[in-house]
């Protein structure tokens, strides 16, 4: 499983998207890779990169924007409310 992210450490602050869907994953007991894309914030100077900087996660989610969560099976979960959701709904198995 993937998290794409924007490169906010996760849970810090506990308020940002990324962090969420990081401290949800986490709490559901879930280990996963993290991979940070650019373009952290929609200003002047990454209007020109932005959509390169974010293509492999718009042609993941049909979106530049993250989180997305990239399930094993290749099933994507957009925004960091449906990953919450999806974590606690879907707890880790117990090893």
């Amino acid at each position: 499983m993937v998290l794409y992210t924007c490169g906010q450490k996760l849970g810090t602050p506990s308020v940002h998207p990324c962090g969420i869907a990081g401290k949800a994953l986490k709490g559901a007991g879930y280990e996963f890779e993290i991979k940070t894309v650019k373009g952290y914030r929609l200003m002047p100077w990454t209007w020109s990169s932005r959509a390169k900087d974010r293509e492999e996660v718009e042609r993941l989610s049909g979106t530049r924007t993250v989180p997305i969560l990239v399930l094993d099976n290749g099933q994507v979960i957009s925004g960091s409310g449906a990953i919450k959701r999806w974590a606690q709904g879907n707890p880790a198995p117990a090893d």
